[in-house]
């Protein structure tokens, strides 16, 4: 049973750490502006296109990996210069809009580049070479990904916790007016912010398109849907919350995949097979019962708001 469920659990492990990335960005933006920024999933899939026309133009991939990287968190930087911050003082749903807008022109335009057509994501040497690990064969990136989400977040926390920027960070997502009286660069602070949110999104999709090579204009939409469930499933604002959200969003939904299987070799051979279609259902319905007995997600805190 167990050599049924170990692949499974090791994918599900390696698509947690993988939607993190992602939901980190979703969290650090809604912890200082309060925001939701529904093109971060499609920043991730521009990430994608971007290593395939770098790699098609014959550039070496050592040097396409961090041109992705400094070229997603230059888009980041873009989406708030240009979409949020002339709106800052804005309500809240014509920010929302703004970000809806901003997805679906990211998706036209790369439906414009590519034609609508399915784009191959270059193998990237070691990362997507095969290795048996306890019997179950997979990519190297699989084992890769959870120790670089640990440690990509590790350093994040330690960049908010011990540097200047980060304490900006911690002042402006407590009180953002008193912030802006004390002296912090409110501008600097938020686009610092999307910039990392970006960029760690720019590494998430660099290991989930190793891992699923095909690249299309809506290849960001589940991907950043599932990442946002997990922030909120976490509690959206806490960076912590986010990972864990993730990791058991990842494992639940591969484990479930792989219960037709299981169930098989358990003897059932009818009745309750199919249950693989209901993966992706399953995270949003998870959502929905933690919201209903924790509205502020599993490491969410009360917000109360001030007369």
């Amino acid at each position: 049973m167990w050599n049924t469920i170990f692949p499974y659990l090791l994918t599900g492990i390696s698509v947690g750490g993988q939607y993190a990335l992602i939901a980190i960005g979703y969290t650090m933006v809604y912890g200082i502006l309060r925001l939701i920024n529904f093109a971060h999933g499609d920043v991730f899939m521009v990430a994608g296109i971007v290593m395939v026309y770098m790699a098609a133009s014959g550039m070496p991939l050592w040097l396409c990996i961090p041109l992705v990287l400094i070229t997603t968190a230059l888009v980041g930087f873009l989406i708030e210069r240009v979409a949020y911050k002339p709106l800052r003082s804005a309500p809240r749903m014509s920010v929302m809009i703004s970000a809806i807008g901003v997805s679906y022109t990211l998706q036209n335009l790369v439906l414009y580049i590519t034609g609508g057509l399915n784009k191959d994501y270059p193998a990237i040497p070691w990362l997507s070479e095969s290795i048996t690990i306890m019997g179950a064969t997979t990519k190297r990136v699989t084992i890769v990904t959870p120790f670089l989400t640990i440690a990509l977040v590790v350093a994040l926390v330690m960049l908010i916790n011990h540097t200047k920027i980060g304490m900006a960070m911690r002042a402006v997502s407590r009180d953002f007016e008193t912030s802006q009286l004390m002296g912090i660069k409110i501008n600097s602070v938020i686009s610092s912010t999307f910039v990392i949110g970006t960029l760690l999104a720019g590494v998430g999709s660099i290991l989930y398109f190793t891992n699923y090579p095909t690249v299309i204009p809506t290849s960001g939409a589940m991907p950043g849907l599932k990442a946002f469930v997990a922030a909120v499933f976490g509690g959206i604002g806490s960076i912590p919350g986010a990972v864990v959200g993730a990791f058991i969003i990842g494992i639940a939904e591969n484990i479930i995949k792989g219960l037709d299987i299981i169930l098989l070799k358990a003897g059932v051979t009818h009745s309750m097979l199919g249950l693989a279609t209901f993966s992706d259902a399953f995270t949003f319905a998870l959502l929905i019962v933690i919201l209903s007995v924790k509205p502020t997600g599993l490491f969410g805190e009360k917000i109360t708001d001030k007369v």
